[in-house]
Order: structure tokens, then C-alpha cells, then sequence
């Protein structure tokens, strides 16, 4: 828990994290950060539950004097199954007083901190704080787009080399994240539009067409890597189709080859009189025939192209 005060110089961090004004951010709260939000300050319980449900969806909820705007912010997995998720943080303000609640670490506050001391802005109302998180949060959108993107690329260079079942998987992991992404940009978007008429007027309306531009970039972009993604997939799975067919191919091939001497010694292996059977040389002879035809045979299938 972190207390901020905010000043010309960006957000400056107080060492009293218990008083009633400024903004406090939680990140992956304990026992006891959770008993001074709750006990201490007051905030409703059923807020912390709301942003402790990872599948809560952007909203604004009111209770007494207290309002919560939900978000949802991209954040690094710690699980194996996808690299990047999406998680919610919550608003949560009172008065004077603004309270970040998230669950999960990310990277989207320190921005938030960095970029609003760099730039020396003095955040001075709700509305305006609000539309900064969401901007810095398309902004780290774009970023792990980026990275999505090179993870990508990088996948097509491996698949030029060798199609295994890593690549196809590493790809289903990053179209599952840009799902994730694309739901949660669009509940932000949906989020945005109701911050302009709930705060119509409070706002500062040159951040708002920035943040719209971020958001809509960021909507864009999303787009953009599905279709190349879903269009790798059909790639993929032609490659691994014809890799298949290729080696059913050979192996078609090498048994045709294969039959013609089998088939010669099947017939001189019988328990039967033949022809050469007295013969000194008859297995040199036999022999000699057998890889003779199996010449033939192999000339042949280089010739319609099957090797």
C-alpha cells in the first residue's frame, strides 16, 4: 500500500498511507491491507470482492458515498497457458480520496507514476485521473501487442525450418491472450463512453480525444494480429498437412521398392522345385534379378517425380 499526493512535478509518494485524501494504491493486497481499506478507511466490502473476480467486466457501481470504476489492464501471466492476460482494477473513490485496488502485479501504475512525473502533470480531479489509467493501460496494450507480434514472427521463422506441435501451441496460447485483449478493450471503450456522460464537463477534453486515439489504436491493433495470427494457423496447419502427405509419400515409395525383392524371394523361398535350383551361382542370379528390377522400379519413381 502506497499513499501519492499529486503535484507540478507528477505524483509524489507520502510516507502516511492512513490519511483520508490523495491517492492510495493497493497491489496484491494482504490481510492487513485489506482490514485498513475495509475497517480503517471504510470501503464497502463488496468492492474488494467486485476487482477480486478476475472475470469482472469494466463498470461503474455507487455505494453511500463511495464509486468504483472497474478496468480491465493488461498484465504478464504466471501460468504457462497464455504469456500476457488481462485483469481488473478498481477506482475506488470517496471525495478527495482515490483508491487503486488490483490483485495482480502489472507494469500500468509505474507507467502511470513514470509518465505523470516526466510530463510534470498535476492530476487535480476524478475524471481526469480515470482517463490517465486508461491511457496508460492502452498504452501497455500496445506494448505487449509489440511483443505478441515478434512471438509471431518468430514462430513463422521456426515453421520455415520445422513444424512441430511447440509452434502450433505458442500460437493457440497468443490467440487465446488476443482474445483476452479484445474483449477487455472493448468493455474500456464501452467504459470511456460512459465516463464522458457520467463526468460530462470535468473532464480535460484534449485528454479525452488522446485517450480515445490510444484506445482506438490499441482496437485496431488487436484486429490487425488476429487476422495474421488466424491466417499463420491456416498456414500452419497446411504445412504440417502437406509435411504429412510428404512423408506418407516417401514411405509409400520405399515399400513399393521394397515389394519387387520381397516379392522375388517370396517366390524362391517356397518349399517347391524351381527353375535355377541346381544351379551353382542361383543365388548371385537371383539376387543380380532382384536389385535389377528394384533399379528399375526406383528410375521409375524419379521419373513421376516421387523423390
Amino acid at each position: 500500500m502506497r499513499h501519492y499526493a499529486s503535484s507540478n512535478n507528477g505524483f509524489v509518494e507520502l510516507s502516511d498511507g492512513s490519511a483520508s485524501e490523495g491517492w492510495i494504491n493497493v497491489e496484491c493486497p494482504s490481510r492487513d491491507d485489506l482490514k485498513h481499506l475495509t475497517e480503517t478507511l471504510g470501503v464497502p466490502a463488496n468492492f474488494i470482492n467486485y476487482v477480486g473476480d478476475v472475470d469482472e467486466r469494466p463498470r461503474v457501481d455507487r455505494e453511500d458515498d463511495w464509486t468504483i470504476t472497474i478496468l480491465r489492464i493488461p498484465a504478464r501471466s504466471v501460468e504457462q497457458d497464455v504469456p500476457y492476460l488481462t485483469v481488473p482494477i478498481g477506482v475506488i473513490c470517496r471525495r478527495d480520496l482515490i483508491i487503486t485496488l488490483c490483485f495482480r502485479p502489472n507494469e500500468v501504475i509505474d507507467y502511470f507514476i513514470d509518465y505523470t512525473r516526466q510530463r510534470g502533470i498535476a492530476i487535480s480531479n476524478r475524471p481526469d485521473f480515470i482517463l490517465h489509467l486508461i491511457y496508460s493501460a492502452s498504452f501497455w496494450y500496445l506494448k505487449y501487442l509489440q511483443k505478441i507480434n515478434r512471438d509471431v514472427t518468430a514462430a513463422e521463422h521456426d515453421m520455415a525450418r520445422t513444424v512441430r506441435n511447440e509452434e502450433l501451441l505458442r500460437l493457440m496460447r497468443l490467440q487465446k491472450t488476443l482474445v483476452y485483449f479484445n474483449t477487455s478493450l472493448q468493455g474500456n471503450e464501452i467504459m470511456l463512453d460512459h465516463l464522458q456522460r457520467l463526468y460530462e464537463g470535468e473532464y480535460d477534453t484534449d485528454l479525452l480525444e488522446d485517450v480515445e486515439i490510444e484506445l482506438k489504436q490499441a482496437v485496431n491493433t488487436v484486429s490487425i494480429y488476429t487476422e495474421i495470427l488466424e491466417s499463420t494457423m491456416d498456414a500452419l496447419g497446411s504445412v504440417i498437412s502437406n509435411n504429412v502427405n510428404a512423408v506418407m509419400k516417401r514411405m509409400t515409395a520405399m515399400s513399393i521398392i521394397l515389394m519387387v525383392p520381397t516379392l522375388i524371394a517370396s517366390f524362391y523361398g517356397m518349399n517347391v522345385d524351381i527353375s535355377l535350383s541346381s544351379t551353382p551361382y542361383a543365388f548371385f542370379i537371383i539376387i543380380g534379378i532382384s536389385a535389377l528390377l528394384t533399379l528399375v522400379v526406383l528410375l521409375w519413381l524419379r521419373h513421376i517425380k516421387w523423390f
